[in-house]
């Protein structure tokens, strides 16, 4: 016997009273958080709800009864559905606001710990076109409208460059117009499109494993250089001949782009870090700068995607470090390089610690490159390489400087830190979530001195943060 599906509620006349994680916007019906996309606090809206739990519920606006006063126009034809702005409709100064005590409720809820007033958030430089670099999938299941699902099979051509739909993981949502790169960015990616479909090139088939064209990734800087790294799937003995027509086509409509490249990717994901990149023109490298320095950026390199905004996020960490140049630094997470050499020259040596080895090899160029001498760089996974043997050969580090992934920090690199017992720790983060957590494990000798939220990705819910721990008395 089928089960009959559960009819969920409308909810009518409800007001949206603040935002949430992930984007979202947040209002309360009787002891009910509903939890709601693309909604400003003030918005009256009906609601549908999509999903029910015990204590809260997920909905999406039926219709809007009254825009909120704080609400701003979306500058993008594709809000609402590309899930990547979704704080588009809040003016900056109240995405600024969410964003600081965003910080400061997740360090005093999943820290647990004494913490001191913030210093005020850093807000972008830009707030458009802020992006060095974005990546678009490429698939022959186009993301379809609801009105296009009820066309059945009427719609013949489904592939698209674009993003991927939030819970469809093989679905690509087509872009036309991203804001939040340089424009020439949108006419590469939309002449890839065009080309590919005026040859009937295939588009990749994620369920499948099969289609020709799979993944874009274009970068630039502020050198005025760009990249364009373009993932194939070679299925067929001519395929390799194929996409380098289309890489021909993109060299000579763009003589802007300085490192064109391609990979042949048979994996079932779109991580390229163990493969063989190829260079069709130009250099396997682009370069960005900052003050005085210049960093080579691979296509495997780690560099952070707002390159004005870095360069402040960079200062701030090395204010906080107080170095006077007597001290030995570590630069954990290092990627390319950036922070410990950024900071060298305030130090007596700085040690950077990186998993990906390519990024690493671009660390020492870019030491190289800027004349600086009292850098060195090691690859490995960071639970594995930094541990006291390492410590007693390269000396104990009288600064830690740490930029980990979303994940935070491994248990073992928190206990190995707390073990060498640094004067100060600089902890930069992309999640403050997990960032609370690792504090929390170093709360019982390290005190939280400083914490400086920073800006690096307007329209979104995503916020750095730093903070400054100081060893406490014995």
């Amino acid at each position: 016997m089928t089960r009959k599906k559960k009819t969920l509620p409308i909810l009518e006349n409800i007001t949206i009273t603040d935002c949430a994680a992930e984007g979202k916007a947040l209002a309360r019906v009787n002891d009910m958080v509903v939890f709601v996309p693309f909604c400003v606090p003030g918005d009256v809206v009906d609601l549908q709800v999509r999903k029910k739990k015990h204590s809260y519920c997920e909905a999406e606006v039926l219709r809007f009864i009254e825009y909120s006063k704080v609400r701003e126009i979306p500058m993008c034809s594709h809000f609402g559905i590309c899930g990547g702005c979704k704080w588009q409709n809040l003016p900056y100064a109240e995405q600024l606001k969410m964003k600081q005590r965003q910080v400061m409720d997740q360090l005093s809820r999943i820290g647990k710990i004494t913490l001191p007033e913030p210093r005020p958030i850093l807000g972008s430089v830009k707030t458009k076109e802020y992006r060095n670099k974005l990546e678009f999938g490429c698939s022959n299941r186009r993301w379809l409208t609801r009105e296009e699902v009820a066309l059945g099979d009427s719609i013949d051509n489904r592939n698209a460059i674009g993003f991927h739909i939030t819970g469809a993981f093989d679905k690509i949502y087509p872009i036309e117009k991203c804001w939040l790169m340089h424009d020439l960015h949108n006419e590469i990616r939309n002449a890839i499109r065009d080309y590919a479909l005026s040859t009937e090139m295939t588009f990749f088939d994620l369920r499948q494993q099969k289609g020709l064209l799979r993944d874009i990734m274009i970068r630039n800087s502020n050198t005025g250089e760009w990249m364009v790294l373009i993932q194939f799937h070679f299925d067929m003995e001519d395929d390799e001949n194929i996409a380098k027509e289309l890489l021909q086509h993109l060299a000579d409509r763009f003589p802007q782009i300085t490192s064109l490249l391609y990979v042949d990717n048979q994996k079932c994901n779109d991580t390229f870090a163990d493969l063989d990149i190829h260079v069709f023109r130009g250099n396997d490298h682009i370069f960005e700068t900052m003050e005085n320095l210049r960093f080579k950026v691979g296509p495997k390199s780690f560099y952070q995607t707002n390159t004005e905004q870095a360069y402040h996020l960079y200062s701030v960490a090395r204010e906080l470090a107080g170095l006077t140049g007597k001290e030995t630094v570590y630069d954990l997470y290092t990627g390319t390089g950036t922070i410990a050499n950024f900071v060298s020259r305030n130090t007596k040596k700085v040690i950077g610690i990186e998993y990906v080895p390519e990024a690493i090899e671009d660390a020492k160029v870019n030491a190289n490159i800027n004349g600086i001498d009292n850098t060195e760089f090691f690859a490995g996974d960071m639970k594995d390489i930094l541990n006291e043997e390492f410590i007693s050969i390269h000396g104990k580090p009288d600064v830690v400087i740490t930029d980990p992934p979303r994940a935070g920090m491994h248990p073992d690199v928190v206990q190995t830190i707390i073990n060498a017992k640094p004067e100060k720790i600089v902890y930069v983060s992309c999640n403050p979530a997990t960032q609370a957590r690792d504090l929390n494990a170093m709360d019982g000798q390290y005190k939280v001195k400083v914490v400086q939220p920073v800006d690096m990705f307007p329209h979104t819910p995503h916020v750095e943060n730093v903070v400054l721990l100081e060893k406490r008395s014995s």
